[in-house]
């Protein structure tokens, strides 16, 4: 059997978190087994349906890596084919006419399935009772017109939330009156937020474009969505697109609701952003820099970027701190950096202006030589060097935190650094 599963999303709005992991889900099923992943768009909601829409989900597949291997299907360009179904259950006695409105009959007995993640599932056909089909105005109703276009595109495995386990009872009894083999379902857990409620708005964002434009890399967002809800065993959490493909199964598709942890995502996707390179980085980065109005050097922002990227959570907080090295307007002092000069003010600029006299001295200005320099000043003062690094820290980025404060001079460069340190200490 030649596997084929569907994404089938409504373009009624933006691709949500739960959606893209569905997709994502039945991608690396499709992908591991060496099957087809296809695209439905079921836009049969005309009033809120839009290109627009449809495209902002296209996009947001795209971005994740989701390639899709056939033309899109549209659901409402298929309303011929709903009608021409509906009016053979009809004319075959399986279904009847109501108020203008055709409706199943749902015959008694067991409406079980098997599912691939929580086991076997039943429903009574009485408690079902029969169900429009088609509307009085011809228009076919959901649970309806999925089944003819899953029967259509022959999909083979439904992978989906587990919001539709209601729907599927219904479903079945769609396929048996139309006498066809029904798919394997696998109902995947829902995503809630960290109060244990479904994830919304009240979260924070929702959308995948969302932490796009908050700087998130896809193949970070595409790792922290595989483990929501699904686990390859161990404590594996780093995976390729390659990895992950390769691990996926649906025995590792887990029952209880997944938990969408802000905090964890932007750890994992600082983990990638340490893994790339400043080459890598450089186009996301310029363009945020653009945004704030700041085109430096190639070079310079390449060697900002290298300083900076393995701090950092998301691509705007690189740019955010290579703006900051690139450019003084850009620095301003934190709570604690104001906190740590109120400790003692006049031993602050007394040890800025010793940083000052020495620094200017220095012909070779490289990370090396720097630290040495530094060093020797520490030990001539007969202080922790720590006391020297961080008045440096202070002046140059406006925070208590930084890369190794030799290397942070280096990447500001002599002039730059010398007129910052001269400004603070005059503060």
């Amino acid at each position: 059997m030649s596997i084929r599963v569907r994404f089938a999303p409504s373009p009624t709005g933006y691709l949500h978190v739960g959606g893209a992991r569905t997709a994502l889900f039945n991608w690396l099923f499709a992908r591991k087994e060496g099957g087809q992943f296809l695209l439905r768009i079921e836009d049969t909601d005309k009033a809120r349906s839009t290109d627009e829409h449809t495209q902002v989900i296209l996009d947001g597949l795209t971005w994740l890596g989701l390639d899709w291997d056939e033309a899109p299907i549209f659901q409402g360009a298929r309303l011929a084919r709903h009608q021409q179904v509906a009016d053979q259950l009809l004319k075959e006695g399986k279904a009847y006419m109501e108020e203008d409105a055709i409706r199943l009959r749902v015959p008694p007995g067991e409406l079980a399935w098997d599912d691939a993640v929580h086991g076997k599932i039943s429903f009574k056909g009485e408690d079902i009772r029969d169900f429009v089909i088609l509307r009085s105005d011809r228009s076919p109703l959901y649970n309806f017109a999925v089944v003819v276009d899953d029967i259509d595109m022959q999909v083979t495995h439904v992978i989906r939330g587990d919001d539709h386990i209601s729907n599927t009872p219904k479903q079945l009894a769609v396929y048996r009156a139309l006498g066809h083999a029904t798919p394997i379902f696998g109902h995947v857990p829902m995503i809630h937020g960290p109060d244990g409620k479904k994830l919304s708005k009240r979260h924070g964002a929702t959308a995948v474009g969302d932490y796009q434009h908050l700087g998130i890399l896809p193949e970070a967002m595409r790792n922290f969505l595989a483990l929501l809800g699904w686990s390859p065993g161990g404590d594996r959490e780093i995976m390729s697109k390659e990895e992950l493909r390769n691990l996926f199964s649906l025995d590792g598709i887990l029952k209880k609701p997944a938990v969408f942890d802000t905090t964890k995502l932007e750890w994992m996707n600082g983990q990638y952003l340490t893994a790339k390179s400043a080459e890598e980085l450089f186009p996301l980065v310029h363009a945020e820099l653009a945004k704030l109005d700041l085109d430096g050097d190639r070079d310079a922002i390449l060697r900002a970027i290298t300083a900076v990227k393995t701090r950092s959570r998301t691509t705007l907080d690189v740019a955010r701190q290579v703006a900051v090295r690139l450019d003084a307007k850009f620095v301003t002092l934190d709570d604690k950096a104001q906190k740590e000069i109120a400790k003692d003010p006049a031993g602050y600029r007394d040890m800025l202006a010793a940083i000052l006299e020495t620094l200017k001295k220095v012909n070779d200005w490289t990370a090396e030589e720097l630290e040495h320099v530094l060093r020797n000043l520490a030990q001539r003062r007969d202080a922790k060097a720590g006391a020297v690094f961080q008045p440096i820290r202070i002046a140059l980025t406006g925070g208590t935190v930084s890369e190794p404060v030799n290397e942070l001079l280096s990447v500001v460069g002599k002039e730059a650094a010398l007129r910052r340190l001269e400004a603070a200490s005059h503060s």
